[in-house]
Parts: C-alpha cells; structure tokens; sequence
C-alpha cells in the first residue's frame, strides 16, 4: 500500500466573535476555519494565481462537527488533504484540531476549476494538477 502524502497545515485564529450564546464556536465557523485555510493554500500552492479566465468555485461541501470549540481553544490547526483529483474538479478535506491535538471536526469540499469569462467549468491546468496531486491522499 502507497504512503500517503503529509497534508498542508496552517493555523487559524478563532475570534472572540465566533462565539454563540452558549460559549461555543458556532458551527458556521467552521465552515469560515475551512475557507480560510482553503485559500491561504490555493493561494500559496497554485502558482499561476487567479484572474477572470483562471478561478476555483465550491460545488459542494460536508461538515461534520466533532467535538465543540470555545475562544480558548485556539488557535485551530488545520489540515488538507487532497482525496480525488478530476478533469475540473478536486475534493479536499480539511480536518481541525484544537490547540491541545484534539480533532474537532472536518469539512470535505468538492471545487470545480471556473473560466469566468464562459461560466462554466475548466480543465484542471497542468501546474494545479502538480499542486494538487503534492497533497494527495493516497
């Protein structure tokens, strides 16, 4: 069996706003957590960059919510791993820990690489495909 690649990890702050009336992160952060991590590593792994004819969009995402976060629960590390890469599309899963190793949930995103100018959908470029496949989960 294939090892399987590190992930790409970061960290994220959790803001003292995050906080529903109970005291716990409120769930829709996470989804923010996962964006923010998401970005940073597009943003620092496709080298290309961005522009109206070159973007990613999200198809569609899962959330599964382990274990609750508070304020003093961070700052989150996050994890992401590429599970499948496509024609135009690539799934990631990002999966975060709290400050003391405990895993406190994951989202999985399905994104589509996007021609703005056609709106619609485009071949995964040769140096996306690179990027992706250096944080694939084998």
């Amino acid at each position: 069996m294939a090892e399987a690649s590190a992930p790409y990890a970061t960290t994220v702050e959790i803001r003292w706003g995050d906080s529903d009336m109970l005291g716990h992160v409120n769930n829709t952060k996470f989804i923010e957590y996962a964006q923010e991590a998401r970005v940073r590593f597009i943003s620092e792994e496709f080298s290309e960059g961005f522009g109206p004819d070159r973007a990613v969009v999200i198809r569609r995402l899962e959330a599964d919510f382990e274990r609750p976060l508070f304020t003093e629960s961070g700052p989150l590390a996050v994890e992401l791993a590429v599970l499948a890469i496509g024609r135009s599309s690539f799934t990631i899963r990002h999966t975060m820990f709290d400050n003391q190793g405990n895993r406190a949930g994951s989202v999985d995103a399905v994104l589509v690489a996007f021609d703005g100018t056609t709106n619609s959908s485009r071949p995964l470029a040769d140096s996306e495909r690179a990027a992706l496949t250096k944080y694939h989960a084998t």
